[in-house]
């Protein structure tokens, strides 16, 4: 088996799917279909239990859903630093642990409807001086945002 080390996972062993080659710099290890196994490491890091390490967090970030620190970190409600300490030091908040999960299968499965909600999230957080406002059209309730400061209003789905 080859011990498969790409962005600082130390867990991960591939069993085929590789050839080892001579190069003039030594051996060499070619892997047959790299972005199916990115995505299969990718979704069994979102399925195994315990909390992730820095290096799985980074690899997820980094070949999964190929975001910076900044942007993982706007996507998440924390800022860039956050997410380089989380990965530097491997101490995850379990929070961020289960979002960055949430994201990753988001992204992978194409699921719209969490994609919607993390970008309610955000558009939320930009928003100022917000009040509710709730009105009874054909006997439903509908509920909308009405940003005040802006003028803007944001209509609940």
């Amino acid at each position: 088996m080859y011990h498969y080390t790409d962005g600082g996972l130390r867990n991960v062993w591939l069993a085929n799917g590789y050839t080892k080659q001579k190069t003039p710099f030594g051996e060499g290890v070619a892997i047959q279909d790299v972005e199916g196994l990115t995505r299969a490491i990718c979704t069994m890091l979102t399925k195994r239990a315990g909390v992730l390490t820095g290096a799985e967090l980074r690899y997820l970030r980094t070949a999964g859903m190929l975001l910076s620190q900044p942007a993982l970190g706007k996507r998440m409600g924390a800022d860039g630093q956050s997410v380089a300490r989380w990965e530097k030091t491997s101490k995850v908040p379990r929070w961020a642990d289960k979002l960055v999960r949430l994201l990753y299968v988001a992204h992978a499965e194409g699921n719209l409807p969490i994609q919607r909600a993390v970008e309610r999230i955000q558009t939320v957080e930009r928003l100022t001086n917000q009040r509710i406002v709730v009105e009874e059209l054909g006997g439903r309730w509908r509920p909308r945002v009405d940003d005040t400061a802006e003028g803007k209003e944001l209509t609940a789905a």
